[in-house]
């Protein structure tokens, strides 16, 4: 039987939506907020790779680090890794406003996790891809879930479950991913 695996996280939707992920592979998972880690990079799995080295030695137990972006193709791929900045700062009004004349509003969220577990690193990235709404939509999940719309769906996330969020998630993908290898 393995540990129980901390989610280094203060975002309980976050813990959510990988919790129940966990459970399709008989995990548990607990969620250890107030480990807060600022690695700055434009890459994804470069941010999760560092910070996750780095809670496992602080921690010294089983931990799954996870960090997303929203990539626009109208704004060049902005916010990408820094989306969680771009909603304090601006919002979701803000992306709305740039978007505002915007004919094409394809956009992915993609993820990228980091598993360390017996000394051993597990990592993988995953992608959903869709499109920016007009308006936001829905009062679940986070982030820029209100303005974002799956290929295959018209919903936006904020308009889903955490169960329907969980069937197109970047984070989703990226978290069964890495318990794939873990169970290799």
């Amino acid at each position: 039987m393995l540990p129980r695996i901390c989610i280094v996280t203060s975002n309980e939707h976050k813990f959510s939506e990988i919790k129940e992920v966990a459970l399709e592979y008989g995990l548990e998972v607990e969620m250890c907020p107030g480990l807060k880690l600022e690695i700055q990079s434009d890459d994804l799995a470069d941010i999760v790779f560092k910070s996750a080295l780095i809670a496992y030695m602080y921690l010294n137990k089983p931990i799954i680090v996870e960090d997303a972006g929203l990539f626009i193709d109208a704004l060049n791929g902005f916010p990408g890794p820094y989306s969680s900045y771009v909603y304090r700062t601006i919002g979701i009004n803000g992306i709305l406003k740039l978007m505002n004349d915007a004919s094409n509003r394809r956009a992915c969220f993609r993820s990228a996790v980091a598993l360390v577990i017996n000394n051993r690193v597990f990592s993988a990235t995953g992608e959903v891809c869709g499109e920016i709404a007009t308006k936001p939509r829905g009062a679940g999940g986070f982030g820029f879930d209100p303005i974002f719309v799956p290929e295959g769906d018209s919903r936006t996330f904020a308009e889903m479950s955490i169960h329907e969020k969980n069937k197109y998630s970047h984070r989703a993908k990226a978290v069964r991913k890495v318990f794939e290898l873990l169970f290799k």
